[in-house]
């Protein structure tokens, strides 16, 4: 995406798109390691940097039914996981505005 400024994440333990390597979150932001995308293990960050929104649909998951978005590093438009916007279940509530980053897609830096 030409013309977008690339964020750098301050921070040691940083976590980069596997394409391009530009920085997406750090390892303070994880909320759990214990989720699963599309190709295997996922993470489930607090906030992520340098990614676009994709449009927003309703999937069936493990979990249940979610509205969700892709998100795509602004660097590369690699697809890395996707946002939580809205889980219909009041038990999944806690994964709204979250992000599910997939193990494959991303490399550590700084560590």
């Amino acid at each position: 995406m030409p013309g977008v400024t690339k964020l750098y994440v301050a921070q040691p333990r940083v976590y980069c798109c596997s394409s391009c390597h530009a920085h997406l979150t750090h390892h303070d932001d994880i909320y759990s390691k214990n989720f699963q995308g599309r190709h295997g293990r996922a993470y489930l960050f607090n906030n992520v940097v340098n990614v676009a929104l994709g449009s927003k649909e309703q999937r069936l998951l493990i979990t249940g039914l979610h509205t969700v978005a892709d998100i795509l590093c602004t660097s590369c438009n690699e697809v890395l996981g996707w946002k939580y916007e809205h889980a219909f279940d009041p038990s999944q509530k806690y994964k709204e505005g979250k992000f599910i980053v997939e193990k494959a897609k991303i490399v550590k830096d700084k560590w």
